[in-house]
């Protein structure tokens, strides 16, 4: 054991007695990204550190078949924390976990070992990866059975609701995340009425994978309190746009931004366009991980903010990706926007094809296409394929129709995973499919 493993260790022990804390919840993820407990007691936060804790795997989606049922749940010292709400009978903390076969090997189910996975052959090849995610959502007010989502304002663009809940909900949310070591950059009143975006401060892939699950479950949890229903739905109501989870990314050689580059006129280095061109020529491929709803396909339309087309610029919101300009002098802020994915993503999947997709294009010195700079949402099909510009997938089925054939998700998620989501989700839209909705009805049941 590493001298800074057993550091984090002893520190995680020290305070779990000196805070009093009475349960310590291990969290992992199923693989569509729901977040999974179950809480130890204090006197056996020891043992699960040195051995982990076995667990029925069968009872979570996707991961173990009955006959081989039993894995363990290994926490990460690195990632305990003190829950911030604690009632009469005293605190609990958290600790996320890598599952893993009862023999200690990586168990093939564990989206967090999925991106681990990704993560050293990136750093195989002298690479880590950032993320800073901007992150959407909307309030409503509680559901009242109908299922109708009830908006909480009327609010625009930054507008200071300073009457309205939701601003000392966002205060709170916010001091809440601090409290967990979540940093946040900027949180502001998005677009649309009872919309808000957080947006995070970049770490390293698997710290902000951690983040993300963090970050909707304190969003949750703290709307709750509050008696607000807190919702990462992709598009939740017709007529206004729906939330993404925009994905600033870089990827550094140690201290340095291999993005960066003084020379060009974009500042982007010959990496960061390989890496682009990457995830451009992948793009269609990965959609049904970074979009993995019904739902989802509802929010990437034209006119609404999110992208359709799959192409790059350096201010065309229209585009898939998008390549802001950093601040004067700041090297490391060099970055590129992937803006397809949104909240209801699984975050270590999405950040393991991303991952993939960008380091094919590294290995295999793919060229970036042209700069696609018009706003494409006013361009005809005819104009958009002379310029070599296609959509992203437009349902979920046509999504997953193009990830069946993509031997670089099935590298990337591992064939366990990458077979028991494609069944999962073709069983998502069979239902869909089969669904008999409002809209039909008032349409057809009495004018045919």
């Amino acid at each position: 054991m590493s001298t800074l493993h057993e550091h984090q260790r002893d520190y995680v022990l020290r305070t779990v007695e000196e805070r009093g804390i009475r349960l310590v919840r291990l969290w992992f993820t199923d693989v569509l990204g729901n977040l999974k407990s179950f809480a130890i007691s204090p006197a056996e936060m020891e043992n699960a550190l040195n051995d982990g804790m076995s667990f029925d795997g069968s009872s979570i989606d996707g991961f173990s078949r009955v006959q081989e049922s039993d894995v363990l749940a290994i926490p990460d010292a690195n990632t305990f924390e003190v829950l911030p709400w604690a009632d009469s009978k005293g605190a609990e903390a958290r600790v996320f976990c890598d599952i893993a076969k009862l023999d200690g090997t990586a168990f093939d189910g564990d989206p967090r070992q999925v991106l681990r996975r990704n993560l050293s052959a990136a750093r195989d090849k002298g690479y880590s990866f950032y993320i800073a995610p901007d992150i959407e959502y909307f309030y409503f007010a509680p559901p009242d059975g109908t299922n109708k989502p009830v908006l909480l304002d009327q609010g625009g663009f930054f507008d200071l609701t300073s009457t309205d809940i939701a601003s000392s909900l966002r205060k709170e949310t916010i001091r809440t995340l601090e409290t967990m070591s979540i940093p946040v950059e900027y949180s502001f009143h998005e677009d649309a009425p009872s919309q808000h975006e957080i947006d995070l401060r970049h770490t390293d892939a698997l710290t902000m994978a951690d983040s993300v699950m963090t970050f909707r479950f304190v969003v949750k949890e703290i709307a709750a309190l509050h008696d607000v229903h807190a919702t990462f739905m992709p598009k939740p109501l017709e007529t206004i746009q729906g939330s993404g989870m925009h994905l600033h990314l870089s990827l550094f050689e140690g201290e340095n931004n291999a993005f960066h580059s003084p020379d060009d006129p974009y500042n982007l280095s010959p990496t960061a366009k390989s890496f682009m061109a990457g995830l451009l020529h992948h793009a269609a491929e990965i959609t049904a991980v970074t979009n993995q709803t019904v739902n989802s396909y509802k929010r990437l339309v034209p006119g609404f903010e999110a992208p359709v087309h799959i192409s790059w610029a350096r201010n065309n919101r229209s585009g898939l990706i998008r390549v802001p300009i950093p601040k004067r002098g700041s090297d490391s802020a060099t970055r590129i926007e992937y803006r397809s994915p949104d909240p209801a993503c699984n975050p270590y999947l999405a950040f393991s094809v991303i991952l993939a997709a960008g380091m094919r294009g590294i290995e295999q010195g793919y060229e970036l296409p042209a700069e696609a700079d018009a706003n494409l949402f006013e361009m005809d099909d005819a104009a958009l394929e002379k310029m070599g510009i296609q959509q992203l997938p437009q349902s979920l089925s046509d999504a997953l129709r193009v990830m069946e054939k993509s031997s670089l998700v099935a590298d990337a998620l591992g064939d366990h995973i990458f077979e028991w989501f494609l069944r999962n989700k073709r069983a998502e839209w069979r239902s869909y499919k089969t669904h008999i909705s409002e809209y039909e009805l008032g349409r057809y049941l009495k004018s045919i």
